[in-house]
């Protein structure tokens, strides 16, 4: 009980420091993905077929392998074989390259998640809406727009509960979040090694975290009832 109460202060203020960095990975790839997905969106609805095709077959290789392999491509794809390691070796290069990777593959889920919001608005508003003179872009941002919300918010806010969970993937090219932070004190971390517990309780921190953004996005579906 005193060897856990000496490693408790220690355990907590590294795991505090990787959960800063997963809230960073986090927070990035929302601020990146959100407008990302939604110019995805207007590309795979293009009429310009060249454009909706690439985007389309795009987001299907995206969707269509796993994450874990996109960091590892982008993050060792360049240095390996192209012979130019733009991503360096370092903790701020670890993170870009995760970053970039989760914006481009959660845009991606994003992106499809528009699409059906925006199909999902009947057609014949937008028809009284150019019968009253408005113009597309009126009509998308003071009609549609309004009503997409109300309708991805669900899917939207399960994929977002989603990335909380999937930062841990970042570990894969060592970038140090919490849930690398608490495997450390098993191999020696601070002074500490076989230590377990602190890798379980890291369980907590997301528990937290999933908690925050499931009571936010119940207020905001609230909101939004003005639909119904």
């Amino acid at each position: 009980m005193e060897t856990f109460m000496q490693q408790f202060p220690v355990v907590v203020g590294a795991l505090n420091e990787g959960f800063v960095v997963t809230f960073k990975l986090f927070f990035i790839t929302l601020l990146g993905a959100l407008p990302l997905g939604l110019v995805i969106c207007f590309g795979s609805m293009s009429r310009f077929q060249p454009l909706s095709i690439f985007t389309r077959l795009f987001v299907w290789v995206i969707r269509g392998t796993p994450l874990m392999i996109q960091l590892l491509v982008i993050y060792f794809f360049p240095g390996l074989v192209l012979g130019n390691p733009i991503w360096g070796g370092g903790e701020s290069g670890r993170f870009a390259a995760a970053a970039v990777g989760f914006i481009i593959n959660y845009a991606c889920y994003f992106s499809e998640i528009y699409r059906g919001g925006i199909q999902g608005v009947p057609k014949g508003q937008e028809e009284a809406g150019l019968v009253l003179g408005m113009t597309r872009s009126q009509i998308f941002f003071r009609i549609t727009l309004l009503q997409m919300i109300k309708r991805i918010v669900p899917p939207m806010s399960n994929e977002i509960i989603t990335l909380v969970k999937d930062t841990s993937l970042a570990r894969i090219i060592s970038l140090q979040e919490v849930i690398w932070a608490g495997q450390a004190f098993m191999k020696g971390s601070h002074g500490i090694s076989g230590a377990i517990w602190p890798l379980f309780f890291t369980a907590f921190y997301y528990l937290a975290a999933i908690g925050v953004l499931t009571v936010a996005f119940s207020k905001l579906e609230q909101k939004l009832n003005y639909f119904r």
